[in-house]
C-alpha cells in the first residue's frame, strides 16, 4: 500500500483541520495539502519521472518538505532525503549513488548541489522558484498503486566511517514504524502537533507521516531548526506538542534560561544516541513524566527498542535507574536478540552484538549486494551494536563494536566510565577511546569538555567501576568532534590522539 493514501484519504475526510504549522502560523489545512501533493505528483509525472524512479531532497527542514515528499509518493516515486549539512561533495555522492533524476532544494544549496551534481540529475528544483511553481500549476493526479514491498525511503546512513551506503525501506517498512511510533512511544490524538527542531531527512521526519494519519500537526520552526528559546515559545502556542531530538537537544532545554510549562508537552523522545542517566534525570526533574527513548538504526528506522513516559518516570521501581540507563524494551513489531560471533543467542546478562529482524528492517543496501549480505546474514539485521539483555528484558547498549577497548584481555565498555565521569560537576561532556599500548594493548583515554580536576576523576572512578577500567590518560578539550547529528566522532578522536601522540 502507498503511504501516501493517509494523507489523500486525511484530505478528503477533514479538509478543514490544521496540517502544516511554520512557527506560530497554520500554513495549510489537510485539504489544502493533499490537493498541492497530488498536484506535485503530476508534475513529477509529467516531466516524464515513472514509479520506482529515485527523487532526492537536499533540504533544511521547511513547510515544503511535507508536501514534497508525499508528492514524491503519491506519484509511485522513491525518496532520497539528504541531510542539508553535508558537504556538496557528499551531496554529490548520494545523488549520483541514487540514481536520482531530480533534486528538490532550498535556496542557498543549490549552488553547492550544482558544483557536485552528477550528470544523471536530469533536474535541480528549488522550492519556492517559478520551476517548483510549475509543478503545483498541473491537473492532481490519483494516489499511484504500491506493493507493501516497494521502494519508499532511500536512508543513507551517516557516513562517519567510510562511504554512506543507502537502506532500502518500503511503504511497509515506513508503515510498520509509523504503528510502533503511534502504539508504543507516542500515542497522538487529532490536533496533536510535532515540532520538527531535528532535520527532517532522518529521525524527525520518520515521524511525518504518523502525524498525518493521525490528522496531527506537523510544525516547522521558522529558524528551520534547534534553538530553545523559540522551541518553549512554540511549546506554550501548539497543542499537546512532541518533539524528537538528539540528548543533546535535550540537554540544551534543561540548561535554557527559558520559561515554559511542561504540562503543554505531550512527549520528548530522545534517540541516535544514549542518554546518560544523570542528565535524564535532570531531564526527568524538569519537564516531568513527558520523556521517552528510542533506540533505532537508518536500517530499521529508529525501532528496535523502545522506553516508555512511564517506565522512564517510574522512579519508584527498585530497578528504576538501571532501567534508565537502558533502551528499553523490544518493540511488538520485530524480534530482538543479542548474540555471539556464531549468531548464537546469548543469555541474560552476557553482551553480544544487537540482531533483529522483522517487516520495519530494510531490505537490503541499495547497489550493494555484499553488504547487505554481510548485514542480512541468516535473515537477522546485524546492527554492529553491543548490549546485554537484563532477565527481564530490557537491553543496555554498551558500544559500538569498534568502540570496546580491550585492556589487558579484558573487555571494557567506554559508555560505563563515561556515565560515572559524568557524575562530576564539572564535566560538561566527555568521550572515552582506547589508545594502543605495547603492554596493555588498550588503554582508557578520557576526552573531557570542563575543568575537573584528574584527581577527583580518579576517586569517583575507583569508587564506582574497577580499577582497570580507569582512565589512564584525561584529555582537556573545548569541544568534541561531532557530525551533523550531533553524534560525537570517536574514529575522528582516535586519529586525533594518534596525532597529539607523535
Amino acid at each position: 500500500m502507498n503511504i501516501a493514501l493517509w494523507l489523500d484519504r486525511a484530505g478528503r475526510s477533514h479538509p478543514a483541520r490544521a496540517a502544516i504549522g511554520y512557527g506560530t502560523r497554520v500554513i495549510y489545512d489537510y485539504g489544502t495539502l493533499a490537493a498541492r501533493a497530488a498536484r506535485i505528483a503530476g508534475g513529477l509525472s509529467a516531466l516524464g519521472l515513472s514509479p520506482g524512479d529515485r527523487v532526492a531532497i537536499a533540504a533544511k527542514n521547511c513547510v515544503e518538505y511535507v508536501e514534497a515528499i508525499c508528492g514524491i509518493w503519491h506519484a509511485g516515486l522513491a525518496a532520497v532525503p539528504a541531510n542539508a549539512k553535508l558537504h556538496g561533495r557528499e551531496l554529490g555522492y548520494v545523488l549520483e549513488h541514487s540514481g536520482a533524476r531530480l533534486c528538490f532544494a532550498t535556496s542557498g544549496l543549490d549552488a553547492e548541489i550544482a558544483s557536485y551534481a552528477p550528470k544523471t540529475l536530469e533536474r535541480l528544483i528549488v522550492f519556492g522558484t517559478p520551476d517548483y511553481e510549475r509543478l503545483l500549476a498541473g491537473d492532481p493526479v490519483p494516489a499511484e498503486p504500491r506493493d507493501g514491498g516497494d521502494l519508499a525511503w532511500l536512508f543513507y546512513t551517516s557516513g562517519t566511517t567510510g562511504r554512506p551506503k543507502g537502506a532500502m525501506l518500503s511503504h511497509r517498512s515506513l508503515a510498520q514504524a509509523g504503528f510502533a511510533y503511534l502504539t508504543e512511544v507516542d500515542p497522538t490524538a487529532p490536533g496533536d502537533s510535532i515540532l520538527h527542531a531535528a532535520p527532517m531527512s532522518h529521525g524527525s521526519g520518520l515521524y511525518m507521516m504518523p502525524t498525518v494519519m493521525q490528522l496531527g500537526v506537523n510544525v516547522v520552526p521558522e529558524s528551520g531548526g534547534f534553538e530553545p528559546d523559540e522551541i518553549y515559545g512554540l511549546i506554550g502556542h501548539w497543542r499537546r506538542t512532541s518533539m524528537f531530538a538528539a540528548p543533546t537537544m535535550i540537554k540544551r532545554m534543561v540548561d535554557a534560561d527559558a520559561s515554559g510549562d511542561p504540562a503543554d508537552i505531550r512527549s520528548l523522545i530522545w534517540g541516535g544516541a544514549p542518554m546518560y542517566v544523570e542528565d535524564a534525570r535532570k531531564a526527568l526533574d524538569r519537564f516531568g513524566p513527558r520523556l521517552a527513548q528510542i533506540y533505532g538504526q537508518g536500517e530499521s528506522p529508529m525501532t528496535i527498542t523502545r522506553l516508555t513516559r512511564e517506565e522512564v518516570a517510574d522512579c519508584d521501581h527498585p530497578r528504576w535507574l538501571e532501567r534508565l540507563g537502558s533502551a528499553g524494551r523490544a518493540y511488538a513489531c520485530l524480534e530482538v536478540a543479542v548474540a555471539d560471533g556464531e549468531d548464537r543467542p546469548l543469555p541474560p546478562g552476557e553482551a553480544g552484538e544487537i540482531l533483529c529482524r522483522g517487516d520495519v528492517v530494510m531490505s537490503g543496501y541499495w547497489q550493494n549486494p555484499d553488504a547487505t549480505a554481510q548485514s542480512l546474514k541468516g535473515g537477522w539485521l546485524h546492527t554492529g551494536d553491543v548490549g546485554v539483555f537484563d532477565k527481564d528484558g530490557y537491553l543496555t547498549l554498551k558500544d559500538r563494536s569498534k568502540d570496546v577497548i580491550i585492556s589487558g584481555g579484558s573487555n571494557i565498555y567506554p559508555r560505563e566510565v563515561e556515565e560515572v565521569l559524568l557524575k562530576h560537576g564539572a564535566v560538561r561532556e566527555v568521550s572515552v577511546i582506547g589508545r594502543a599500548d605495547p603492554e596493555w594493548g588498550e588503554v582508557v583515554v578520557a576526552y573531557v569538555v570542563g575543568q575537573a580536576p584528574p584527581t577527583e576523576l580518579d576517586a569517583l572512578c575507583l569508587a564506582e567501576i574497577a580499577r582497570f577500567k580507569r582512565p589512564k590518560d584525561y584529555v582537556f578539550v573545548d569541544a568534541l568532534p561531532k557530525n551533523n547529528y550531533g553524534k560525537i566522532l570517536k574514529t575522528e578522536l582516535r586519529e586525533r590522539d594518534k596525532t597529539r601522540r607523535v
